[in-house]
């Protein structure tokens, strides 16, 4: 069977919709199909579990036409977020290394609101340290160079969705296809005067209802949250692409995810950064 066929039997087709820039329509397909789970709060079986075979690139690939799909429905890329930088994230999820995923205007909450998490489908929120890029970075670069293109570093929270039947047994490319998991974020204020703070060596205390519900070094982050956007850049080299000035990173979670529940108050506290908190509506379907 093709991959066409296993495709339309799994969903509609959407091929009469397609980016003319995806040369390879069942990629373009896949993409739809993800957005479609997304938007209609219904998941679907992981693409490998059908018997697609995806390489990384090409995972990649479907990632992007999926942007591209909400960017046509007015959202705008603001950033971007590393994923299983952790071992203990990477345990949690039995995968093997980072990745990648876009972040887009829509996906923002701002600090102290509510989330609806009734229009997710497997909502997990998690720690983490951003970075906002100052100037241009492109492949192969050096801490000092991450360090120096920063222009601000701030406390984070990170929520996932995965768009599959279950938030686990999935492959690489599965992740990387469906977004690396994304679905909003929380960022805490932007601390610009940032040089002297050992990036590496930061407590951080995610708080469930008050109390602490996971806590690490940032040193958990990549073994430094720096090499988390060195290796995003790397990533982001393989497919011809550049981190571009203005955008901000999510270095990745310093501990595994907290299932996210309606009526949840979460606060991250990090060592010298300012506090960032949010909390959680509505019920789930």
């Amino acid at each position: 069977m093709s991959m066409q066929e296993k495709i339309g039997k799994s969903r509609v087709a959407y091929l009469k919709n397609s980016d003319d820039n995806i040369k390879n329509k069942d990629l373009n397909n896949l993409a739809y199909m993800l957005h479609d789970a997304r938007t209609q709060v219904r998941p679907i079986v992981q693409l490998s579990k059908q018997g697609i075979e995806l390489s990384r690139n090409e995972a990649y690939q479907v990632q992007e036409a999926g942007i591209r799909l909400r960017e046509k429905a007015g959202e705008v890329r603001v950033g971007l977020k590393m994923g299983l930088t952790s071992e203990g994230k990477r345990k949690q999820m039995n995968l093997d290394s980072p990745l990648y995923g876009e972040l887009t205007d829509k996906m923002r909450v701002f600090a102290g609101d509510k989330i609806n998490i009734s229009v997710h489908i497997h909502s997990k929120i998690e720690p983490e340290i951003a970075f906002l890029i100052a100037s241009e970075l492109e492949g192969d670069v050096t801490r000092e160079q991450v360090l120096n293109a920063t222009g601000a570093v701030c406390a984070c929270l990170e929520i996932l969705d995965s768009r599959y039947d279950q938030f686990k047994y999935f492959s690489m490319e599965d992740v990387i296809a469906d977004n690396s998991s994304s679905s909003h974020f929380v960022l805490g204020p932007w601390v610009k005067d940032f040089k002297n703070l050992d990036l590496r060596e930061l407590k951080m205390q995610m708080f469930v209802d008050g109390k602490v519900a996971q806590e690490a070094l940032s040193s958990e982050i990549s073994g430094d949250p720096v090499v988390s956007v060195i290796e995003l850049c790397r990533l982001l080299a393989l497919n011809g692409r550049k981190l571009k000035t203005g955008t901000f990173v999510l270095a990745g979670a310093a501990t595994p995810a907290v299932p996210l529940k309606p009526g949840m108050q979460v606060e991250l506290k990090v060592d010298q950064l300012p506090a960032v908190n949010v909390s959680a509506a509505g019920v789930k379907k």
